[in-house]
């Protein structure tokens, strides 16, 4: 089954919900949101749509799909390994970038295929309509075109940075040829626009000689990216051994509006203002940085001193899965945390983060991240009728303390109906998740 086979001529009614368009709107309780070829054409109450298909979401939540800022798809595959593979005993033998590392360089292009795949799969379940897919184990153009195929298939609005592999030597650029041929070719990859190219930058690899990039490489790296005019990713200021990044960048003139910078959780206050002073935007994914034991999530500073921000799923490796509402929660607890204080950060403010915020930090805030006429249809649905919700209450506090994926019942993606009535639309799912466990036996395998 095709994305699009199940929104008859592109026509939609989403009917009676409580809106919660992140927009200047507002909030319409019983309202309507009228989608017509993939566009949001009118939000309001009794609005006429003559032959559109109608989603009845009376008594439900009707709120923009949710917003992932940084996430490494491909390894999706080995969810639950972070740990390392375990002895005969069941004690860990290792890590995450250990196990990552000695895994993913097994991958072979139909593994990428099969993880990115089961990735988009949970994303569209999660209502989560938009994904950053950094993709870190590119091994050659296979890989890179594997995981675009997952993506384009999926019907997901989404950015593809185009990375090194996993375990790539320091003391080696990576492949900017074939990154270069990718850009080239783009038209062939972008699904309609509803994909764009990045950048999935090394950049110094922090102050650990083990890890550390040649300023020469570095910098060829990020200028290519660039040059091709591409918005360039980098992980910053994450472990303790990495602080100090944003102050090398800020002092090379690498700052800027089109690097984005993941983590920051050792990032000093200097740093952080250096960042807002270039209008670097910041991607956080606080379960990941909790369990990989990088600190705390620093969303509060980002916020304070204006950097833009959206969240993060990071890898499934170690958050378990692609909740974006649990992501939500975790977000507002550690900032209120922090704060000592219960309205530091409220629900709505999250909310904001993992819709309209995080779209502008991939600079996609005039294409999705809140419901307005003109804006692409990424829309969710979301059921109050199981017993973790019951109530309709304050929408905003209920999406981002209450809800998780299995609340979610409608997903459009670009006007294309991916989940409804609480199923997935595009997949075959046992059939997706039996092709993952295949894949990884093999990876497995060949380890």
């Amino acid at each position: 089954m095709t994305p699009s086979a199940s929104v008859p001529d592109g026509n939609v009614l989403i009917r009676g919900g409580y809106v919660l368009t992140m927009d200047a709107a507002g909030d319409i309780p019983g309202g309507d949101v009228y989608v017509r070829d993939g566009e949001i054409v009118a939000i309001g109450t009794g609005l006429d749509a003559q032959g559109a298909d109608v989603i009845d979401a009376a008594g439900k939540i009707v709120a923009p799909g949710l917003v992932d800022t940084h996430w490494h798809m491909w390894n999706t595959l080995l969810r639950g390994l972070s740990d390392g593979r375990p002895d005969g005993d069941g004690r860990a033998r290792s890590g995450y970038f250990v196990t990552c590392v000695a895994l993913g360089r097994h991958f072979l292009p139909g593994d990428t295929y099969a993880g990115t795949r089961l990735a988009c799969a949970e994303a569209i379940d999660a209502g989560i309509t938009t994904v950053h897919d950094w993709a870190h184990n590119i091994r050659g153009i296979d890989w890179a075109e594997a995981g675009l195929r997952a993506l384009s298939e999926s019907g997901l609005r989404a950015r593809f940075s185009f990375g090194y592999e996993t375990g790539h030597q320091n003391d080696r650029l990576m492949a900017l040829d074939d990154l270069a041929r990718v850009a080239s070719a783009w038209p062939a990859y972008g699904a309609g626009g509803r994909i764009h190219l990045g950048m999935a930058w090394r950049g110094t690899g922090g102050s650990n000689p083990a890890m550390r990039v040649a300023p020469a490489l570095y910098r060829e790296e990020i200028e290519t990216g660039r040059g091709l005019g591409l918005p360039v990713s980098v992980h910053a200021c994450g472990p303790r051994h990495a602080a100090g990044q944003l102050t090398t960048y800020a002092a090379e003139g690498l700052l800027g509006p089109d690097l984005q910078v993941i983590h920051l959780n050792n990032a000093s206050a200097e740093e952080i203002a250096l960042a807002a002073e270039h209008q670097a935007p910041a991607s956080v994914s606080p379960f990941t940085e909790l369990q990989i034991g990088y600190g705390q999530p620093v969303t509060s500073a980002l916020l304070a001193a204006g950097v833009p921000t959206g969240l993060s799923v990071d890898t499934t490796m170690l958050s378990g899965n692609a909740d974006m509402f649990a992501i939500m929660k975790v977000t507002q607890g550690c900032a209120n945390a922090q704060a000592y204080d219960e309205f530091a950060l409220t629900a709505r403010d999250v909310l904001r983060l993992a819709t309209i915020e995080g779209a502008r930090t991939l600079g996609l805030g005039a294409v999705t991240g809140s419901l307005a006429p003109g804006k692409r249809a990424d829309i969710i649905v979301v059921s109050v009728d199981a017993p973790n919700l019951g109530v309709l209450t304050d929408p905003a506090r209920l999406l981002v303390t209450a809800a998780h994926p299995g609340n979610v019942e409608t997903v459009l993606a670009d006007g294309r109906v991916l989940k409804r009535a609480g199923e997935l639309t595009s997949y075959d799912v046992a059939e997706v998740t039996r092709s993952a466990r295949d894949a990884l036996a093999g990876v497995l395998t060949r380890a």
